[in-house]
């Protein structure tokens, strides 16, 4: 496992799969950046959901050849934690994941999600987009 200086949300994650607006910026921190199991779970379902074969999700994800963080106990206190700061902005228990597993690791959370920036939640975040 590598010094992680970034962890990818899910939709960043998402952005550079599918080739939209920001994936050269989230292509451009592969190399320094992890995800946490929720979020790869997250992007996994949003890929099924349109119609990508699981064959072809765990082959695509195999070849960025991700570090993926597990959610373990301090993650989840520290998720549930962000839920109050963080529910005016309709952020997702995956989305406090990212923030959580961030805020670790003292790196930046890199997401598409520019609602993160008006929160007050202590996390470096940088958007792809």
């Amino acid at each position: 496992m590598s010094d992680a200086r970034f962890v990818l949300d899910a939709s960043a994650l998402l952005a550079a799969m599918l080739g939209e607006r920001g994936a050269q910026t989230v292509e451009a921190h592969f190399a320094d950046a992890c995800i946490s199991a929720v979020n790869l779970s997250e992007v996994v379902a949003k890929l099924s959901e349109r119609g990508v074969p699981t064959d072809s999700i765990r082959e695509s994800l195999s070849d960025l050849d991700l570090d993926v963080r597990d959610f373990d106990t301090a993650q989840a206190l520290r998720a549930g934690e962000l839920r109050n700061v963080t529910k005016v902005k309709g952020l997702s228990l995956g989305d406090r994941a990212c923030l959580a597993l961030a805020g670790e690791l003292k790196a930046i959370a890199l997401t598409t999600d520019a609602a993160w920036n008006e929160i007050d939640h202590g996390i470096s975040v940088e958007l792809a987009r």
